[in-house]
């Protein structure tokens, strides 16, 4: 089975932020995905550039994305361009949050 982009955002909501408990595609995070063939190349943000764990939240988006079937390679490009805003979230979720 050919890798997907919609199944490299399914398996992006297994990561979650610490900090709100919420996972990466819900939270507006997932910038952008390329697959092509077997590799997929994902750009994330985080809810703030001083998160201190970025580097295990990066790790387990690539961990998550090699979990994909079909897929041999992963790249996680963090970024701050744009930087990440609430207005990210879906309108459902923040009224949920109160936000």
């Amino acid at each position: 089975m050919p890798v997907t982009e919609k199944s490299v955002r399914d398996a992006l909501k297994n990561v979650k932020d610490p900090e709100l408990g919420l996972d990466l595609v819900v939270l507006g995070l997932v910038y952008d995905i390329e697959v092509a063939d077997s590799n997929v190349k994902a750009v994330i943000s985080l809810t703030s550039p001083l998160c201190p764990v970025a580097g295990q939240i990066v790790e387990d988006a690539r961990q998550a994305i090699l979990a994909v079937e079909g897929v041999d390679a992963a790249d996680v490009e963090l970024t701050f361009d744009p930087p990440w805003t609430p207005e990210r979230i879906s309108p459902l979720i923040r009224s949920s949050l109160g936000i």
